[in-house]
């Protein structure tokens, strides 16, 4: 598991491949959402479960 911090979300899915990967099939109101809170989305670990609670109950 890659536990590398990021300054921030932007940062993040510009540095790693898989998170700009993964944040890129994100529907786009996961990304608006996640742009509000971009500074405590810092690996991708972080970027996963925000995108897994703000998804919870989509079909």
């Amino acid at each position: 598991m890659n536990m590398t911090k990021y300054s921030d979300l932007y940062n993040l899915i510009e540095q790693d491949p898989k998170a700009s990967a993964f944040y890129e099939t994100l529907p786009f109101y996961v990304k608006q959402a996640m742009g509000y809170r971009a500074d405590h989305i810092n690996s991708y670990e972080s970027l996963c479960d925000y995108a897994d609670n703000l998804t919870r109950g989509d079909i």
